[in-house]
């Protein structure tokens, strides 16, 4: 790039500013800042022009000023406020060349978790989950302390076929039912089983591709948009799809209800498998739940389910609603006895659900976590205006829509304030198509953090994302 001078000494607010050198704008911009922070000529608590307004009048691109204003923000330079603009920090203020200014460390751990996809520990129902151990213990049959079976005890997947029934539309025998450790564990069983290629929604979990293709299974993206995954686009080669029905990941909203048929169609006319990932299905909060894909055809769609996210992660216990044609080869792909839930989880499980504990533990949650995403939407409205959130009908996270090309350095800012955020580029698949598919945005988890804590990472969200 040519040498590039320019100045800015009267900028609104009267902000004296000598710009000159060669290559990268955005760094000689923030060298420029610093520079004159670090020479008393910004003193602490100075206000300086909205970034749109400094674009205009250095000649330069919006995102460039805003990404500068935001890495000195992370690097402690600058305090930026929703409401009252970006202000020199207080605690910048002029040193001596000889006293060198420190780069604040970050910080070695996170404060604050607004990670997605993992319930609040501290909300686990110890006292219920007991009571049902007890119960559960108490009546087991002596086979229960035997070898287990592959299928898991009949118990739980008698509970669960009338749970899903009841909760979720499932149309299930008990002996369509497989047990798992998660649904983790169902797709590596499904991928020995079934076979490649698949395709995966353009936005979810990385560690599905990546366990899937481990098992010699690539996928390739199908385009996500407001009603779900674009179903249109699979093919004939396709030998499964894996989706997210209830609530798209991590993008938010139920599959359309024309999409849903047509993937039944697609699965029905093809041989092809329908793999519907159900991680949050019961948390809708303004209305009641969409109920599954699998009972528009339970012969070409498998309901992949667990307890990750309404109890807990620990328990590693999950299920598979299977097509009769699949029961049969899943269970001889898990071995000849059970070797990863254990018999007395399954039995605790099974009598949590039929004693109706699951059920009171479920709209508890439900409560807690439409109370968490109204306190995230109130403050944000509050202090961020112009910044859209989406994928709030459900689940247990929102989506923070970004201006484009900020998501790097909000997120950097985020963990200079101490929180734990992602970006919804960590979910897009490899292999979507850039100008159809992306977008900037923060993956806000808001189950997580403990009920004090709350508030205190919804203040850092806010100071991290970009000034309005």
């Amino acid at each position: 790039m040519d040498s590039w001078v320019n100045s800015a000494e009267v900028l609104g607010s009267d902000l004296p500013l000598e710009l000159a050198g060669t290559g990268n704008r955005r760094a000689v911009l923030m060298g420029a800042l610093r520079e004159a922070v670090r020479s008393g000529r910004l003193a602490p608590g100075t206000r300086l022009p909205p970034y749109r307004s400094l674009a205009a009048d250095l000649g330069l691109a919006r995102n460039t000023v805003a990404d500068a204003y935001a890495e000195l923000v992370a690097e402690g330079w600058l305090a930026a406020r929703q409401g009252s603009g970006t202000r020199v920090a207080e605690r910048a203020a002029p040193v001596t060349p000889a006293h060198r200014p420190r780069t604040p460390e970050r910080p070695s751990r996170p404060v604050h978790d607004l990670v997605q996809g993992q319930p609040d520990p501290s909300a686990f129902p110890r006292t219920a989950w007991l009571a049902s151990a007890r119960r559960a213990l108490a009546a087991a049959p002596n086979d229960a302390f035997g070898p287990g079976d592959p299928h898991g005890r009949p118990e739980l997947r008698q509970a669960l076929a009338g749970y899903l029934a009841r909760a979720r539309g499932v149309r299930a025998s008990p002996e369509r039912i497989v047990l798992c450790s998660g649904a983790a564990h169902g797709l590596r069983l499904l991928a020995e089983v079934v076979g490649g290629p698949w395709a995966a929604e353009a936005y979810g979990l990385p560690f599905h591709r990546g366990l899937l293709a481990s098992h010699g299974v690539g996928t390739r993206p199908v385009g996500v948009d407001g009603d779900g995954a674009r179903v249109g686009e699979l093919t004939r080669r396709d030998r499964a799809v894996l989706l997210t029905p209830a609530h798209q990941f991590p993008t938010g909203g139920p599959l359309h209800p024309e999409r849903r048929a047509a993937v039944a169609d697609w699965a029905r006319s093809t041989g092809g498998l329908v793999v519907e990932d159900d991680y949050d299905g019961e948390f809708r909060y303004d209305r009641q739940p969409v109920g599954a894909v699998q009972g528009l055809d339970p012969e070409h769609v498998v309901l992949l389910g667990s307890v990750s996210k309404s109890l807990s992660p620990a328990l590693r216990l999950g299920w598979m609603v299977l097509p009769e044609r699949l029961v049969a080869p899943v269970v001889a792909a898990k071995g000849e006895r059970e070797q990863f839930s254990s018999a007395t989880d399954q039995l605790t499980l099974a009598d949590f659900v039929d004693s109706g504990a699951y059920d009171r533990h479920v709209r508890r949650m439900r409560q807690r976590h439409r109370r968490r995403r109204d306190q995230l939407v109130a403050a944000l409205e509050r202090r961020a205006p112009d910044v859209r959130v989406t994928g709030i009908a459900a689940g247990l996270h929102a989506v923070v829509e970004l201006p484009p090309g900020t998501e790097r350095s909000v997120v950097r800012a985020a963990a200079w304030q101490g929180l734990a955020v992602e970006g919804l580029a960590d979910y897009r698949h490899p292999g979507a198509e850039r100008a159809a598919d992306e977008r900037d945005g923060l993956v806000v988890g808001y189950a997580t953090p403990a009920e004090h804590a709350y508030p205190e990472a919804l203040e850092a969200l806010c100071r991290a994302l970009p000034p309005g």
